[in-house]
């Protein structure tokens, strides 16, 4: 969930006016909206929380914290007002104070016990300033200062204010007064001469120097970019660099090697992205960076640790090692002339480690915890975190599980606790959660020892409590308003206080509120508002104020159990006092609250198999595939190469091809004709009543014993879990949708009879709506990716109409699953429609028999 808090300049110079008759402040606040309207383009935007900050002193700064909504964030910050000295260091103490606020309680710094980069709140410090001198109350600052004193308890434990996972970005305006005659530069936006520069690199962030409005614009997409979760750690070489590679990709020695000279890779400071888990949406990990100490039981407190952790890598090639099972962590580094270097040596299959100083117990290097590779691809480079000193651990694992097949020996367990005796204490516990995760037998004691001395612990647990009431106190503050200068003081002697109670005014004020006497009409001007008649109090007209049902009026009996009723079932669609205009009226203020409608959105749901090729809505064809991430269909199971080849002349197929092929591409032939009184239309169904021929077969219906073996047939469907609907005897041409004869009626007994008085109902006009409908709706169910086939059954059932224009629904249902390859589905679709085609020949036969009989 990122966290973006805006930290506006209110200082009296963003009073100034630019060009178009702005100010800087009302430029500041345009910003804003149009950085939310473009982050709000990205679905992970529902997650975002915002924060609001200005110049003011703490805590009245805060507009906008933790609890605020985002309605209250937009309210604040369009009451905003330009007034007071430039005191960018405090209001950045206060920010970075802000978002630090419940880090000690959740752990998430994790001190002592080194810092996982799964566990962080990535929060982006978006200020807008326009980088004037810095003023506060002892005069003109040349340089940025953030106060050292902060209120928060436990801010003593890191040096900076800020953490790992905060970054600052700033916003100049530079916006000339007047309309420039120059051309406007096109190209990347500079980065400010001004103080908060240096700030804004050091924690990973930059700054801008806006000059134009357009160059604005290209800033707050820039911005939206920026969002990423991750870390930033500083990187920095150790050890002389490696020999140069040829164009071959081989080491070349006779190439001269500068190691001495500085190289900008040699030193980077950038950010490590941590995606989340694409199941949970939070990011997993298991192995933390190492502290730059080593945790002893006699230490009396903590040593501050850096915001940004320094990882050293050597250039020494070495293979890359990994073991089954084994789990590891893959982080992929921002671009940086390190990450370029790395690639531009072309060397996938070798890698560099990583250390942390002091980390180890024996070594003032340290032992590895990782290394630095460049993608297979030569795409990225990415930081693989391992457990500490893994080359000697995984050989160790490696004989466990091949050798000894999970044995252990005497000679392998000494060799296993000289390796524990070089691990950080609080490496134990993920060593020890991995090894169960790789079926490994207990190998570590359950009696874990975190390695901090009681005292330390005492502590942490203090300043928690303490960071919990800070934390409710800066809270409570959020919002409230400076207080403004009370000036002189003038105490009121004209005699003794008198309660308002015995006021005359008031009294009499209060009886016309009440009722009991009429308002003063004296002072409306009746001429102002001509045509209007003015209605006067009914003195008849009491509230409502029953607390006896006998005092109810009979004549309002009705009306008042009404009410009770609505009151209690609450049956009312809208608030008390609200209409139905009113509930659709929202005040401009309110009109592009955009957020606060995303945040009752259900989650989207994830993709059933991240594996299957996303669908690309390309112009014209909304269903064209990717070709490149094409896998077979879920129908193609069931076909297997002939189907898939084009037939050239001459090219013999298969029978079962042939008749597949001949069964799916016979629809549209019949949908090309030109097909008239009321037969099928190009889209595939009746547009006109049906001829006289089918009314007839229809009015003749269809033997009972004929629709039990159709329905019978279907029940075998249902076995396959296709159809599942109790209580109906038949699916296709049964007498639910069917019209049955007056002579057919006698003989089919009480069911058909209820049957027949429900289809005689129906007009052909109301068939042919309903038959519309179902049309659509059977488009909609072929669409629809994977096997449940039920709904479409279900509505084959509900065709009204003969049997004939029902076999025209099963064709068209045929040809929208020929356009989306449901091959398993025309299969059941075409033994259905041999079973109407039996049917509708048998029906013929026993017709033409009984006229021949007669």
């Amino acid at each position: 969930m990122p966290i973006l808090l805006f930290l506006i300049d209110t200082s009296a110079s963003m009073n100034q006016r630019t060009d178009l008759g702005t100010s800087y402040l009302d430029i500041a606040k345009g910003a804003v909206e149009l950085f939310l309207k473009l982050r709000a383009r990205d679905p992970a935007s529902r997650g975002d929380r915002y924060m609001l900050v200005t110049y003011d002193e703490p805590p009245y700064c805060i507009k906008a914290g933790w609890k605020e909504n985002h309605a209250t964030f937009m309210s604040e910050l369009k009451n905003l007002q330009a007034s007071g000295l430039t005191t960018l260091g405090q209001a950045l103490r206060s920010s970075f104070d802000l978002l630090n606020l419940n880090r000690l309680i959740s752990g998430i710094d994790n001190y002592g016990q080194g810092r996982n980069p799964f566990f962080l709140e990535p929060s982006i410090l978006i200020t807008i300033t326009d980088g004037n001198k810095l003023t506060s109350t002892a005069g003109v600052q040349e340089e940025l200062h953030l106060p050292l004193n902060s209120p928060l308890p436990g801010s003593e434990l890191t040096k900076e204010p800020f953490r790992w996972d905060q970054r600052l970005f700033a916003l100049v305006l530079r916006l000339p007064g007047l309309a420039s005659t120059e051309p406007e530069q096109v190209g990347s936006v500079p980065t400010d001469e001004s103080a908060i520069t240096q700030m804004c690199e050091v924690t990973g962030g930059r700054s801008y120097c806006v000059r134009t409005q357009r160059m604005l614009n290209q800033c707050l997409e820039s911005l939206v970019q920026k969002i990423q979760s991750g870390v930033v750690i500083n990187f920095e070489k150790t050890g002389p660099d490696p020999l140069p590679v040829g164009e071959d990709g081989l080491m070349d020695s006779a190439r001269p090697s500068n190691s001495f000279a500085a190289q900008p890779w040699h030193s980077c400071h950038k950010l490590i992205y941590v995606r989340p888990n694409s199941k949970t949406g939070v990011p997993v990990g298991h192995w933390p960076i190492p502290e730059s100490f080593w945790p002893d039981q006699n230490l009396p407190s903590l040593p501050p640790r850096t915001s940004h952790p320094v990882v050293r890598f050597s250039c020494v090639d070495c293979e890359p090692m990994v073991i089954d099972k084994l789990p590891f962590d893959k982080y992929e580094l921002e671009p940086s002339p390190l990450t370029q270097y790395i690639l531009e040596r072309k060397s996938p299959h070798t890698c560099w480690q990583v250390f942390v100083t002091s980390s180890g117990k024996y070594n003032e290097l340290g032992y590895p915890f990782g290394y630095l590779k460049a993608s297979t691809t030569l795409t990225c480079v990415n930081l693989f975190v391992m457990p500490y000193n893994y080359p000697v651990l995984l050989p160790l694992l490696d004989d466990l599980f091949k050798v000894h097949k999970l044995k252990a020996n005497l000679k392998w367990r000494q060799a296993f606790d000289s390796y524990l005796k070089t691990l950080p204490p609080y490496y134990l516990l993920p060593l020890k959660k991995a090894l169960r995760m790789m079926g490994a037998p207990n190998l570590i004691s359950d009696n874990l020892d975190c390695g901090l001395s009681y005292s330390v612990i005492s502590y942490l647990k203090k300043l928690s409590q303490q960071t919990k009431l800070e934390s409710e106190r800066i809270l409570a503050s959020v919002g409230k308003k400076p207080p403004q200068e009370i000036g002189i003081r003038v105490k009121n002697h004209s005699g003794v206080g008198v309660s308002l109670t015995h006021s005359k005014n008031f009294r009499k004020l209060l009886k016309e509120i009440i009722g009991e006497s009429a308002p003063r009409l004296t002072e409306l001007n009746t001429k102002e508002f001509a045509g209007f008649q003015l209605g006067l109090l009914n003195k008849d007209l009491k509230p409502q104020t029953y607390r006896n049902a006998y005092d109810i009026p009979r004549r309002g009996l009705l009306d008042q159990l009404t009410r009770m009723r609505s009151n209690l079932l609450k049956t009312h669609k809208f608030i008390v006092g609200q209409d139905e205009d009113s509930l659709h009226s929202v005040p401009v203020a309110q009109m592009g609250n955009y957020q606060e409608y995303l945040k009752t959105l259900a989650s989207p749901l994830r993709e059933i198999d991240p594996d299957q090729p996303k669908r690309l809505h390309t112009f014209g064809n909304p269903f064209k595939q990717d070709k490149k991430g094409m896998m077979i269909d879920e129908a193609d199971e069931f076909v297997a190469g002939p189907q898939n080849k084009v037939k050239r002349p001459g090219e013999a197929s298969s029978p079962l091809s042939s008749k597949r092929r001949r069964n799916v591409m016979v629809i549209p032939e019949v949908h090309e004709e030109k097909m008239e009184n009321g037969q099928l239309t190009p889209d595939g169904f009746l547009s006109k009543p049906a001829p006289p021929e089918l009314m007839n077969m229809a009015r003749d219906g269809i033997p009972h014993n004929q629709l039990d073996s159709l329905s019978d047939d279907f029940a075998s469907l249902r076995k396959d879990g296709l159809i599942h609907k109790p209580g109906t005897n038949a699916i296709l041409g049964g007498s639910k949708s069917g019209s049955v004869s007056l002579e057919d009626r006698k003989v089919s007994g009480t069911s058909a009879l209820g049957t027949v008085a429900n289809a005689l109902q129906i007009t052909p006009a109301m068939a042919q709506g309903i038959n519309a409908d179902i049309k659509h709706q059977l488009m909609k169910e072929v669409r629809k990716f994977g096997r449940k086939y039920e709904r479409i059954f279900i509505l084959l059932e509900e065709v009204q109409g003969p049997l004939a224009v029902k076999k025209q629904f099963v064709e068209f249902t045929i040809k929208e699953a020929a356009r989306f390859k449901r091959r398993v589905l025309i299969q059941y679709l075409e033994k259905v429609l041999e079973k109407i085609d039996s049917h509708h020949h048998l029906n013929n036969v026993n017709h033409i028999n009984s006229r021949s009989s007669c």
